[in-house]
């Protein structure tokens, strides 16, 4: 059964000093938010997690590192398991003082038991300064998502936090004609290559899907997926799809740890899909627009929307 409780929280923060971020800024908010947890909740200040003896009733490994638990018996051929968060980044680009900015944090499962950590090293991270110049931020409040859409306040500093509980996004009927709308770099790979924009398949997005979707609900949710992959994966790769216009879109990141710049690009575009066979993959395709495709979801890469014709 297809079960993955999720929350969507909004992050809204005042600029205190003028600031630009990069036109796509998911790693920058992602490499703060790990400097400040690290800082916030590390006792033992071993300089690696693994030998340290708290390693897995951290907080820090857990939402950062995520390693694989070992109980998970099937599942130990994964080097590390999916994290139980991804971020969604506001726009880029300058923001004067004053000016609002934000990021959405999307948090999967137990990850959700980890809310109140999450937000204090995201105001930690905001006094210390986000991308280029270092600009502070000061966090002014957090809203959460409902069902409906709508976003409803759960916090402001000084005050309790009442968050919303999670929920199980509930997919409407398959429609017959539908449109996925890749709006993030989608990083896909086959035989070990990055699938571009001539090689894309329909089985190639939903295998990584399926994939992601399993690993996240048997690491971070009550009970593993059970469901035959092999035979929707065979599948997968049977649809075709109708139209694409798809195009490779570069993004280049600095990665502190490796202190380099990556390259991170990815498809984005539209894909037509039209195919009374699509039930199958119908859950699945509307669950991952809540945990995106490919490489780098947790920075926000992957991000597609569903359209029904």
């Amino acid at each position: 059964m297809l079960v993955l409780p999720l929350s969507v929280y909004r992050l809204e923060f005042v600029a205190l000093d003028a600031m630009r971020l990069p036109a796509y800024a998911g790693s920058a908010w992602r490499g703060a938010f790990g400097h400040a947890l690290k800082r916030l909740v590390c006792v033992t200040r071993e300089p690696a997690c693994p030998p340290c003896l708290l390693y897995r009733s951290c907080v820090y490994p857990y939402l950062f590192e995520t390693p694989p638990d070992p109980t998970v018996g099937k599942l130990r051929k994964y080097p590390a398991a999916p994290h139980p968060y991804l971020l969604r980044p506001g726009p880029g680009g300058v923001h004067p003082a004053g000016a609002t900015v934000h990021v959405d944090a999307v948090l999967f499962g137990h990850g959700n038991r980890h809310l109140p950590y999450l937000l204090h090293a995201f105001d930690r991270a905001g006094q210390r300064g986000i991308g280029q110049g270092d600009g502070r931020l000061e966090l002014a409040r957090v809203t959460q998502q409902t069902p409906e859409g709508d976003w409803r306040p759960i916090y402001r500093p000084g005050e309790s936090l009442q968050p919303l509980p999670p929920t199980v996004p509930e997919p409407p009927p398959c429609p017959a004609r539908l449109t996925l709308a890749l709006e993030t770099p989608l990083r896909l790979r086959q035989a070990e290559k990055l699938v571009g924009p001539e090689a894309f398949r329909f089985g190639a997005l939903f295998a990584n899907l399926l994939r992601r979707i399993s690993l996240l609900m048997a690491f971070h949710a009550d009970a593993p997926l059970e469901t035959d992959f092999a035979g929707l994966s065979r599948a997968g790769w049977a649809i075709r799809h109708r139209a694409a216009r798809l195009r490779w879109h570069e993004w280049v990141r600095y990665s502190s740890r490796q202190d380099a710049l990556l390259q991170m690009g990815g498809l984005v575009g539209e894909i037509e899909l039209d195919d009374a066979d699509l039930e199958p993959f119908w859950p699945y395709l509307w669950l991952g627009q809540w945990t995106h495709a490919g490489k780098g979801a947790v920075m926000g890469l992957g991000r597609y929307r569903l359209i029904a014709d």
